[in-house]
């Protein structure tokens, strides 16, 4: 057994050897090199040729896999190295790596980990080669250059402190654009909307208007020879001359909360724009752009294409994309949405794959036949897709009708949004845990070596817990309960606590043991029944009403009667029984704890809110449970004591959400 390993792994390095032998003479040119996330061409486009139309069942070679950590930015690459960003417990780190076996040549360290047990976890840009130099920006704004070569800085500005960005509430995600010895940058600041800096020294060269900014990063384009520069800001869209960033032309989209993160399509002078919030997508024709009067002739405007954080591409005319229907991407389970294609110039969808309807199976193979939301790299005459379930796909660039060459998993379990990046015929791809380069050169280099294939990459089986808890889900994630939920959960959350402890006190009248008392009994129970009633009430109801009917918070209150049972009880003797006394607490902080990190895994961003309703309800609580339980009367009393407890519960909760938001 020992041998065979060792035989694998000279296999291996004979493999790898061997690509880069074959990659050696393109490399040296950099013909081949992906500086940025959407390529040297900013419209992620590859000239490379000579890569495979399909590979067996088994997948493509995979050279390398390994660790990453947290985040969401792609890699971008330079003859033999490649760049991410991602964090750990330690910090956030800019790495290199050799494209060849993924182990790190040099990290460099740059700030504190960004939301680590948040929803959007570590860095959102990708950073971008230029001039023997890597640029990157971190969720809190800071820009920085460092030497590739070995990851020294060169020079860095922290943007929020020196021009106060506006408009990017979820962090900065926007990778810098370099052109024209130039970094440029929406910012969003007052009088400082685009900030462009000099490559070399990070000094301003130009700042322009006050446009608060967004997610997508600046956008060249050039019109009659013209160099411009395209803002998909917040509220507007900003061109802007590229080498003065005097204002050409503002377009104003919307007011007050907006956002946009896929990058425009440019075909001279058609200016495709896409948004989300199922707000589709249109196109302009910048011929007038010099003209001081009259807007800009629109070519058409669609329902079809939104974009939310993967982008679309333009090839022979057509534009190839996922068109979300959800208002916006969602971190549980896959967007849902219709993989198409368009015409670039009517907006005539010509193909389409799938239906964009709500998923109810928890298993992946539901997703089989399906595109979903996917970054897209177009190279050879094909589609390079990496999907959110982690499936590498090529597509024939078909205009006419959808061909799928090839298809396997290679990072399966959990969901991702970052794009791949193409280098000399591989394929470096990650999410929020996971890298794995892919080779999809010229098969005949490799079809003799025993090499690691893609699927025999360790991987987990995604499994869609959405689709088995949530029968109905809040579209807007990330805005607070409106009033009528809020009372239709107070309600119902109150049904369910008094049925439990109706029927627990009814069923489960248990005799004193020698160690255990009838109140403790009594009081687990309870917290039993009302934690299970809780637990599926979110469920069955959402199924009954088809609507989102919240009851998770009745077993936090559950848990906090249950912890508050335990003084009033009985004092125990011995080790075993002093264990038992602190089951009510253990109970309470594992209650506490998974309802926290569920209400996390399936976007449920405000629900864990009701933690704070602890604060309301314990004193009541406290009294409850100093109320004998042996009479009718005075159980009726404490129902009625535990009601008032609840509802201070519940008011505490909704009086935090309506301060603090």
């Amino acid at each position: 057994m020992p041998n065979h390993s060792r035989c694998r792994s000279a296999v291996s390095q004979l493999l790898i050897a061997l690509v880069a032998i074959v990659s050696a003479s393109s490399a040296a040119l950099g013909q081949n090199d992906w500086p940025s996330v959407r390529g040297s061409g900013f419209d992620g486009h590859s000239a490379e040729t000579g890569l495979v139309d399909s590979w067996p069942k088994e997948g493509p070679p995979v050279l390398w896999g390994r660790k990453i950590g947290q985040g969401y930015s792609a890699f971008v690459a330079k003859d033999d190295r490649v760049f991410t960003q991602a964090q750990n417990m330690t910090g956030q780190y800019l790495y290199c790596l050799e494209a060849d076996t993924g182990k790190t040549i040099w990290e460099y360290r740059y700030d504190w980990p960004y939301e680590a047990a948040g929803v959007y976890p570590g860095p959102r840009g990708t950073p971008t080669l230029y001039d023997g130099k890597v640029y990157f920006t971190s969720p809190d704004g800071l820009l920085g250059c460092v030497h590739d070569s070995d990851g020294s800085l060169v020079w860095s500005v922290d943007l929020m402190e020196v021009y106060g960005i506006k408009g990017c509430d979820f962090g900065y995600a926007c990778s810098p654009t370099l052109i024209d010895d130039m970094v440029i940058l929406p910012v969003g600041g007052p009088g400082a909307g685009m900030v462009a800096f000099d490559h070399k020294t990070g000094k301003e060269i130009w700042k322009s208007t006050d446009e608060p900014a967004s997610y997508t990063p600046a956008f060249p384009i050039e019109l009659n020879g013209e160099p411009l520069i395209v803002g998909y800001m917040q509220n507007s869209v900003i061109i802007l001359h590229r080498r003065t960033g005097k204002l050409r032309r503002k377009i104003k989209l919307s007011q007050g909360y907006d956002e946009h993160s896929a990058w425009p399509i440019y075909s001279e002078p058609f200016l495709w724009l896409s948004a989300p919030f199922r707000a589709g997508s249109y196109c302009l024709d910048l011929t007038s752009i010099g003209k001081a009067d009259g807007d800009l002739e629109t070519v058409w405007r669609s329902k079809t294409m939104s974009n939310d954080v993967c982008s679309s591409v333009l090839v022979g005319g057509h534009i190839f994309g996922f068109d979300i229907k959800d208002v916006q991407s969602k971190t549980h389970r896959p967007s849902r949405g219709v993989f198409r294609c368009i015409d670039f110039q009517t907006a005539e969808e010509t193909w389409s794959v799938g239906t964009g309807r709500p998923r109810r199976s928890s298993n992946a193979d539901e997703y089989a036949n399906d595109i979903l939301q996917s970054g897209i790299i177009v190279a050879d005459e094909k589609l390079i897709i990496l999907n959110e379930l982690g499936e590498l796909i090529l597509l024939k660039a078909d205009s006419q009708q959808c061909v799928e060459l090839a298809r396997c998993t290679v990072l399966g379990g959990e969901l991702t949004w970052t794009p791949p990046c193409l280098n000399n015929g591989r394929i470096f791809v990650r999410n929020q845990s996971q890298a794995v380069c892919v080779y999809i050169g010229d098969p005949s280099k490799v079809s003799e070596l025993d090499t690691m294939r893609a699927g025999n990459l360790s991987q987990r089986q995604y499994y869609n817990l959405a689709a088995v808890i949530l029968a109905v889900e809040p579209e807007y994630a990330f805005d607070i309960p409106h009033d009528r939920w809020l009372q239709l959960w107070f309600w119902a959350g109150l049904g369910i606590m008094l049925a439990g402890k109706l029927f627990a006190g009814r069923f489960f009248r248990l005799k004193p043991a020698m160690a255990t008392p009838v109140s403790t009994r009594s009081a687990a129970a309870e917290f039993l029944v009302v934690f299970f009633l809780g637990a599926i009430g979110t469920t069955a109801l959402g199924h009954l009403t088809a609507e989102f009917v919240f009851t998770w918070h009745v077993c936090l209150f559950a848990a906090l009667e249950f912890v508050a049972s335990a003084p009033a009880t009985y004092q125990p003797t011995g080790a075993a029984s002093a264990l038992r006394q602190r089951i009510p607490l253990f109970a309470f902080l594992a209650v506490s704890l998974l309802y926290f990190f569920i209400c996390r895994r399936l976007s449920l961003l405000f629900e864990w809110a009701f933690l704070i309703g602890f604060l309301g309800a314990l004193p009541i609580v406290w009294i409850t449970n100093r109320i004998p339980r042996l009479t009718p009367t005075r159980t009726i009393s404490k129902l009625a004591v535990s009601t008032l407890g609840y509802a201070c519960f519940y008011a505490a909760t909704v009086a935090f959400l309506k301060s603090r938001y």
